[in-house]
This record gives structure tokens, sequence and C-alpha cells, in this order.
């Protein structure tokens, strides 16, 4: 690869076609967990891609049998303090970048979730303009199972994806669904075969290569202005989760989770 991605040495970057960039998140020995170090260039990619005259639309996918598995509990650190490291405004910054990164980019992005996805790994599954799943994938937005309230990106999407009543039902409850379950549930753009998850990937990045860049562009810019007027929702969101991260049930849960026993709270 090119000195353009140079300093994004947490990623690795191929392009299996024309035009098409391909990053795939690469930590397989904790399922592809982002740390911060990933969390920070992922933030910062999609400006180096819109500025790559090589690249008109980029793959995002997983290294081995895992998508993303959220965020790195060994990140999490021990709360949301409000000290004068400004723990908190560091913390919605971050996942504030993410999420808008996302939004704002100028070039289509696919995202090829094949395996597990789950908290950030799910954010970034989903808000990819086009998403593909391997039926077999597992899909769970994961936050309530720690004692966090989901604040990275579910607010603002799931009810436009699979509306209120659904979106309701699994980031209450928790509960998983296969990629073949979340495409009927319109969650994803498309379910595929497992074995045919790479080639399907390439084929619509490449036909989205192919494309007048500027309307492609344009038609991305509009139809994600549903998610920017959704905003304050998800500030509220992400306040919130991040707020909850001082708090006695996080640590519980947390604890629990690790632990492998039911939370007590």
């Amino acid at each position: 690869m090119t000195k353009r991605y140079a300093e994004f040495d947490s990623l690795v970057f191929d392009r299996p076609a024309p035009f098409v960039l391909r990053v795939t998140l690469t930590a397989p020995e904790r399922r592809n967990a982002l740390s911060l170090k990933m969390h920070e260039q992922l933030e910062n990619l999609w400006r180096t891609v819109d500025s790559d005259p090589e690249t008109r639309a980029t793959i995002v996918t997983g290294a081995g049998s895992a998508f993303c598995a959220g965020s790195s509990f060994d990140d999490m650190g021990e709360g949301a303090e409000t000290d004068a490291g400004g723990t908190f405004t560091r913390r919605f910054a971050s996942a504030a970048n993410l999420v808008q990164g996302l939004i704002d980019a100028r070039k289509p992005i696919i995202s090829a979730i094949n395996g597990p996805a789950m908290g950030a790994g799910l954010a970034i599954a989903l808000l990819a303009d086009i998403s593909i799943a391997a039926k077999t994938a597992k899909l769970m937005d994961g936050h309530l199972r720690i004692g966090l309230l989901p604040g990275d990106h579910a607010a603002i999407i799931w009810p436009l994806l699979c509306g209120m009543a659904k979106a309701k039902y699994y980031l209450m409850t928790n509960a998983s669904m296969t990629g073949e379950e979340a495409e009927r549930n319109n969650l994803v753009s498309l379910a595929v075969d497992a074995e045919e998850l790479e080639a399907k990937s390439i084929a619509v990045a490449t036909q989205l290569a192919g494309l007048a860049p500027s309307a492609l562009a344009g038609t991305k810019h509009v139809l994600n202005h549903w998610l920017r007027q959704a905003r304050p929702i998800f500030e509220t969101s992400l306040a919130l989760e991040i707020a909850s991260m001082a708090g006695d049930e996080f640590r519980e849960a947390l604890a629990a989770f690790t632990e492998k026993r039911p939370a007590k709270f």
C-alpha cells in the first residue's frame, strides 16, 4: 500500500479491484475489538480516503472469524471522570468522531460483516452505506449486557432501518440476530452465504466505483441528512452512555460478564 496510508498502521489495506480500497480490522486474538489506537485511526481514515484519487469505494471487514467485537474492555478505563484529564470530553469526542466520520465521508463505504459485530464494531457495520452480512454472522448491540445504554450509533439509525418496535426489542433485550435475520429485519442491506461474502462485497464496490463520483457522493450526502438531523439524539445517547461508565451498574455488569456469572443489580 502507498505511503498515503502508512500512518494507519493498526489497519491492513489492500486493493481487491481497481479503485476499490479494502480496510481490514486486524486483531483476531481479541475478535478485532478496537484498541484506542485503532479507534483513533478509524476516526481519521475517511478524510484520507476522500483525498485519494485511486479510491472510489471502500470495503471494511474483519480479519479471521469476526468483524469487530466493539471497543476493547482493556481500554474502557475506570469510568467517565470529569477531572482535569478531560476523560469525559475525550471519550465523547472520540466516539462522535467515529460516527460523524462515517456519515460525512464523501465516498461510499461497504461493510462486509464476516462474523460477530457488536458495540462500536456494529456502528461501523451499520453506518456503512451498504452493509453486507454473512448469513451466519452474529449482530448484537451489546451495551446493556455490560450495564451501558447504546450510545454510539443505535439511537439514530436502528429506528430508521428496522422501525421503532424492532429497535426497542433488540436494543432493550440485547437479543442477537444472525445476518440472515438482520436482512429480514432490514437492519442490513444484504445477507449472503459466508463463502460468497468477499466476492459480493467486491462486486458491489466495483459497481459503485464505476458510477459518476460526484453524483454518487451527492446521493450519499443528501440521504445522510436523515442521520445528521438526529445528531441531538446521538449526542444525548452518547453522553448518557459515557456518564453511566462511572456508575456501579457498569462495574457490576462488566465484572459479571468477565466472570461469566449473572449480574446482581
